[in-house]
């Protein structure tokens, strides 16, 4: 299966283009500089330097990949968390998730592509008892940077699930090689990035159209219905 992969270069993406091509997937995978195409190559991806920004250029290299699922791991997130930036990377990363998601479900819909797997986040559930599952509210009365977020999140999710088969996989906060927490989690709901990867290439072929937290067993989230129905393990790691 021929899979265009927004956002290869970056954490997420570095761990999963391997595991797509151990799937036997072909991959086209996108990063906005000419520096990374290399490593991408290297990684098992076609290159393609694209801006998601760019509607008509991206609607141009989607179309030719042809591909028969897309998957959207971009993010917009330079600056850590506790950083003076961080709050900047936050506005950055929200209008990615709007504009640019908008962007790429237009490309999709172009290219006849039926199957979008998208990436969200499993933290910004309205306070509640108990873990958190698909069907509880998000935290629509958020203010400040948080309310950006959300805002963000619900673009994101809502122009994903306008697709025959959307999939939004909400990960929780991410730690792991490649990630600003490379060797523990720092709150929860916590993603390893190996097993957030290991999630979405099991959203090519399975899974209904719909949202998934994608999270550990912390208490926080509830990941039963990955578990059941993408076969999701949370304990997943790539093997060095």
């Amino acid at each position: 299966m021929k899979i265009f992969l927004a956002g290869a270069s970056g954490a997420i993406g570095r761990r999963l283009t391997p595991l797509l091509r151990s799937a036997g997937h072909i991959i086209v995978g996108t990063t906005r500089s000419a520096d990374k195409a290399d490593a991408l190559h290297a990684l098992g991806a076609e290159p393609v330097v694209v801006d998601v920004f760019d509607a008509g250029a991206l609607t141009r290299v989607v179309s030719a990949a042809a591909p028969q699922v897309l998957i959207h791991q971009l993010t917009d997130l330079p600056f850590a968390p506790g950083t003076s930036q961080y709050e900047e990377g936050l506005e950055r990363n929200a209008r990615l998730r709007i504009d640019g998601t908008r962007n790429l479900v237009a490309a999709a819909k172009n290219a006849s592509v039926r199957r979008l797997i998208t990436q969200s986040i499993a933290f910004i559930y309205a306070p509640g008892v108990g873990a958190r599952t698909e069907t509880d509210p998000l935290d629509l009365t958020a203010t400040g940077a948080c309310k950006r977020t959300v805002d963000g999140v619900v673009a994101l999710e809502q122009a994903t699930l306008s697709l025959p088969e959307g999939i939004v996989l909400r990960y929780g906060f991410l730690y792991g090689p490649g990630t600003w927490f490379e060797n523990e989690n720092r709150a929860k709901p916590a993603s390893h990035v190996d097993a957030a990867a290991h999630a979405a290439v099991l959203a090519v072929r399975k899974g209904t159209p719909g949202i998934y937290n994608i999270a550990e067993d912390d208490g926080a989230v509830s990941n039963e219905k990955a578990k059941r129905e993408l076969r999701f393990d949370a304990a997943f790691r790539i093997k060095s």
